[in-house]
């Protein structure tokens, strides 16, 4: 299966010590060797690297490890691959224009049986990830607006996903910049670093970080991943049909709907 990576901060953070860990699992510790991705969010922009290679083995992804670009929400994956071939165009995570503001989306699963209705966004690859995020950002621009509230807006994304999720295995990150959303069908935990921060070691790498010494008492930190990424923390697992928005490092909006348990990832 691939795995996800996503950071929701109330101040610009790096994703240093977080993403070193996933790295690790990109063809070292885990098998997931077919491709990388990550997107920072700097403003309205976003920054964002991609490989159809190996990361623990990528210079690129060396940089962004020891680079700390500061972001309030980012997005990573690493993929083995299961559908669509193993090229350029095919890493996560997607990125896409709606409303002003770029879109960030990363997937982790497969559907069975799954065709995307005619509309405005195309996929450019051949991956059925990217032909859902297409799908859900037609679904959006033809039944929203950019003055859609907030709560209206989830709540479609939560049909939307619910809807994908009827057909397989469907753990999402999806963002605009503003908020993050998460959706699991399988596997994701969460964590949120506060004050008094401690320090943590990663689980796939010989790596500790003090969080003390590169935070301040005010700031909040939550990283979303498929898989915990350190030993000495209390992770928070989702369960099956559980999602949640997050804005500034918190849980605003959260809630679940019923998914049948899927087999494979």
């Amino acid at each position: 299966m691939c795995e996800l990576l996503a950071m929701s901060a109330n101040t610009p953070t790096d994703l240093c010590f977080s993403f070193t860990g996933l790295t690790r699992r990109g063809g070292d510790t885990g098998p997931h060797r077919d491709g990388w991705g990550v997107a920072f969010y700097e403003g309205k922009a976003v920054r964002a690297f991609h490989e159809s290679g190996a990361c623990a083995s990528s210079r690129i992804a060396e940089v962004v490890q020891t680079h700390p670009i500061k972001s309030e929400v980012a997005i990573c994956h690493i993929r083995q691959a299961n559908v669509g071939s193993v090229c350029l165009a095919n890493t996560h995570p997607f990125i896409r224009e709606l409303w002003g503001q770029y879109w960030v989306f990363a997937h982790n699963g497969q559907l069975t049986g799954f065709s995307a209705e005619p509309g405005f966004y195309e996929p450019v690859g051949d991956t059925d990830s990217e032909t859902l995020f297409c799908d859900m950002l037609n679904h959006l621009r033809a039944g929203g607006g950019r003055d859609l509230p907030l709560a209206d807006m989830v709540q479609m994304l939560v049909r939307l996903s619910s809807s994908y999720a009827a057909r397989g295995v469907f753990n999402l990150l999806l963002s605009n910049g503003d908020w993050l959303f998460t959706f699991c069908t399988t596997k994701m935990a969460s964590i949120t670093r506060r004050a008094p921060f401690g320090p943590a070691r990663l689980k796939d790498a010989d790596v500790t970080v003090d969080f003390e010494a590169e935070t301040t008492p005010n700031d909040v930190v939550s990283v979303v991943v498929t898989e915990p990424l350190t030993t000495d923390e209390q992770w928070d697992v989702y369960q099956p049909g559980e999602w949640r928005l997050w804005q500034a490092g918190e849980v605003v909006m959260k809630g679940s709907v019923p998914v049948q348990t899927q087999l494979g990832t």
